[in-house]
C-alpha cells in the first residue's frame, strides 16, 4: 500500500511538469491576408482587427505585428482575427470599403459595426480594453459568468 501511495504522490507531482512540456507552445493568433476577404465573412463569428500599411517594411506595421504577437491569448479569448493588407496597389475589398491612408489599425465588432481607426500601433491591452467595452462582448461576459454559476 505504501508503494501505491508513494507512486500516486510522485505521479501527482510529475503531472504539472508533464503538462508544461506540452503547453509551452504559445497559441497563435489567426493572421489572414486581406486579399479577397470581405467583412461579411466574420459577422457574428470573429472580431476583425485590420492592419493596413503601404509596405510590409513600414516601421509602424512591423511594430504593430510585434505588439499583436506579444499576447495572442488575450485576443484569442476575444475571438479576434487579424487581417493584414500591405499592398495598396491591389485595391482589396477592405481597402475599398475602409479607405485607409498609410498605416491604419481598424477594429470592428462582431456585428460589423463600432469601427475604431487608429493611426498608430496599439498593444493587445489597449485592443482588449476596447473590445471589452463593446455591447456584444459585454453580453458574452455575462453569458460566461452565468454558465460558470450553473
Amino acid at each position: 500500500m505504501k508503494h501505491v501511495l508513494a507512486f500516486a504522490i510522485a505521479l501527482l507531482f510529475a503531472m504539472p511538469s508533464m503538462a508544461q512540456e506540452t503547453d509551452d507552445t504559445p497559441p497563435e493568433l489567426p493572421i489572414v491576408d486581406a486579399e479577397g476577404v470581405e467583412l461579411s465573412q466574420f459577422l457574428w463569428v470573429s472580431r476583425p482587427v485590420i492592419v493596413f500599411a503601404d509596405s510590409p517594411n513600414d516601421p509602424q506595421f512591423v511594430e504593430q505585428m510585434r505588439l499583436l504577437a506579444d499576447d495572442p491569448g488575450a485576443l484569442l479569448r476575444r475571438d479576434v482575427v487579424v487581417l493584414v493588407d500591405t499592398n495598396p496597389a491591389a485595391r482589396s475589398p477592405l481597402r475599398q470599403e475602409l479607405f485607409p491612408r498609410g498605416f491604419s489599425l481598424v477594429l470592428i465588432s462582431k456585428d460589423g459595426s463600432a469601427r475604431i481607426r487608429k493611426p498608430l500601433p496599439w498593444d493587445t491591452r489597449e485592443i482588449s480594453r476596447w473590445i471589452d467595452k463593446l455591447p456584444t462582448r459585454q453580453q458574452e461576459i455575462r453569458q460566461m459568468n452565468s454558465d460558470d454559476r450553473g
